[in-house]
């Protein structure tokens, strides 16, 4: 049976798990929600929302170089040490800032844009469509927005290295949570690239 978007929110509402997870779910059991929700429970990814408000205080920093021009640091946080010192979460880091630097998010997550940016996106999107009814202009500006997250925000990204394209980076930490058992967090990032910011024009006057 087709899976819709309406099913999969569903149970991502009731479990907590991603969102290819879900759909992977409710295609392993026809559609059948409560089927759906044993099979995230069976795996432990429906337990993964629970772990969110744990604090996560130890973990890594990690970094990526890439021929000498290019660098990433990121810290992950985790619960314990014990699980910090695992390739799951070494990998999971790797991983990560390897994807900072292909990517180049600007936040971590959109709770982290500021609120004069997302007005200022906004404006621009407004003047855009400000020949369309209100109704859909506030339905384009949604869109918008959403495109302006997936495209800034590390969370929202899809994964570089999904050869699907559709695994986001809060889909692949869910996953990761719910096989260690621990709260993970990606807290903070910082990317360097040589030269930028550079007036190179001004430099060879």
């Amino acid at each position: 049976m087709t899976i819709t978007a309406e099913m999969v929110k569903a149970l991502r509402e009731k479990t907590g798990a991603g969102l290819m997870d879900c759909k992977r779910a409710l295609s392993d059991s026809s559609g059948d929600l409560e089927k759906a929700i044993d099979i995230l429970r069976q795996k432990g990814l429906a337990t993964a929302a629970k772990k969110s408000s744990r604090v996560a205080s130890e973990g890594l920093i990690g970094s990526y170089i890439h021929m000498d021009k290019l660098g990433v640091l990121v810290e992950v946080n985790c619960e314990t040490d014990f699980v910090a010192r695992t390739d799951d979460f070494k990998g999971l880091v790797k991983d990560i800032a390897m994807h900072i630097a292909a990517a180049n998010p600007a936040y971590v997550s959109r709770e982290n844009v500021p609120l004069d940016v997302i007005e200022r996106e906004k404006e621009i999107y407004r003047a855009q469509v400000a020949n369309k009814p209100p109704q859909v202009v506030e339905k384009i500006l949604e869109g918008k927005l959403e495109k302006f997250y997936s495209d800034t925000c590390l969370l929202d990204q899809v994964f570089i290295k999904d050869p699907e394209g559709k695994l986001k980076i809060k889909d692949l930490i869910t996953e990761k949570i719910a096989k260690v058992g621990e709260n993970i967090i990606v807290r903070r990032f910082a990317r360097f690239q040589l030269g930028e910011g550079l007036d190179k024009g001004a430099a060879c006057e």
